[in-house]
């Protein structure tokens, strides 16, 4: 299982604000970063990270800052996850139905090393 990904593997990036919720299936209404994170470890992924951000604008254009005049309660986050493409192939309608609103992207990631601990 450890050396399953060493090699050439797929980076998705799913961008999102901190207080969008899930909009369907068995974690519909949780904040949507755990929903995906909990959906991506149930479908077998090896391992996913999720990242806030200190400040950021999607298609809206509404900047988002944690800054103290400007504090946001819906800062950016990124969920990463790395794996075959297959399989992140596989998840987006599953994904695609749970936001609402944001960004995916994919691109080429060549792993050098994965292990627990």
């Amino acid at each position: 299982m450890t050396d399953r990904l060493e090699g050439e593997r797929t980076l998705m990036r799913i961008f999102l604000g901190e207080s969008d919720r899930c909009q369907t299936g068995p974690y519909k209404g949780h904040p949507l970063y755990e929903a995906i994170l909990l959906t991506l470890r149930e479908q077998g992924c090896a391992g996913a990270t999720v990242v806030r951000a200190i400040a950021g604008f999607g298609a809206s254009a509404k900047l988002h800052t944690g800054k103290v005049l400007r504090l946001s309660t819906d800062l950016p986050v990124i969920v990463e996850v790395v794996d075959e493409e297959e399989t992140l192939q596989r998840l987006l309608p599953e994904l695609d139905g749970m936001i609402g609103g944001g960004l995916i992207t994919m691109e080429r990631a060549h792993v050098i090393r994965y292990r627990p601990g």
